[in-house]
């Protein structure tokens, strides 16, 4: 499903050039689970933004579905990344003056889907993450919790690929947490492959595999025991 090659990548900083990736190499199969981890600096944001053709690598192979992702403009790049991917952020990145369901069905917009059409899509996807009757609301009415939910409905709805997860539990508690994962495991009991990236220990092994990154390389890369959410909610 995913295949890097040697990646590599780095920035000017003035007369000097930070070099953040340093030959990235690492498979995902369709259906897996994967946490990446790393502290501040490790280059997993900048691996993450390649992944979803945010930015691109100076060097180096990155194959998405037996795509080659190569000299892309921002008009093929929006293409891919509607087709290929789903992302839920950390801060949710939830249009305030729309409702849930609006918020979700966002992407099939932009898929030129008819009204119709991707509102009840947008339901259905409401409905599987639990928040039916929140339909209407906005997001200022919605907990943080709820927020992650329709986050997490609107990077389903367009049915990708893959689903790229950026610190979703980091503005939540511990229990919206672990509801957060609980529901993340259940897509990926789907057959869906997500790629969550964490700084939290007890959310990565509720994943099946981590990529433990350092300074730009994969210190480790191991598959773990999975823990299910579902015994802390």
């Amino acid at each position: 499903m995913i295949e890097i090659k040697d990646l590599h990548k780095s920035y000017k900083m003035g007369s000097n050039s930070l070099h953040v990736l340093k030959g990235i190499n690492f498979k995902a199969e369709a259906g897996e689970l994967v946490a990446i981890m790393g502290s501040s600096g490790s280059g997993k944001s900048t691996l993450l933004n390649i992944l979803g053709m945010l930015d691109e690598a100076d060097s180096g192979e990155y194959t998405l579905d037996g795509v080659p992702i190569k000299n892309l403009n921002e008009t093929k790049a929006a293409k891919y990344r509607n087709k290929f991917l789903g992302f839920i952020f950390q801060s949710f990145n939830l249009i305030n003056y729309k409702s849930a369901l609006e918020n979700v069905a966002l992407p099939l917009y932009y898929q030129r889907i008819p009204r119709k059409e991707r509102l009840a899509k947008s339901m259905k996807y409401l409905e599987m993450v639990g928040l039916k009757e929140w339909s209407h609301h906005l997001p200022n009415e919605l907990s943080g919790g709820q927020k992650q939910r329709v986050a997490i409905a609107r990077a389903m709805v367009g049915e990708p690929k893959v689903l790229l997860a950026d610190e979703l539990t980091g503005a939540l508690d511990s229990t919206t947490s672990y509801e957060v994962m609980d529901l993340i495991q259940k897509i990926n009991d789907q057959g869906n492959t997500i790629l969550v990236v964490t700084h939290e220990n007890d959310i990565a092994h509720m994943c099946k595999r981590i990529i433990h990154l350092k300074d730009g390389v994969i210190e480790k890369d191991e598959k773990v025991k999975q823990v299910r959410a579902s015994q802390y909610v």
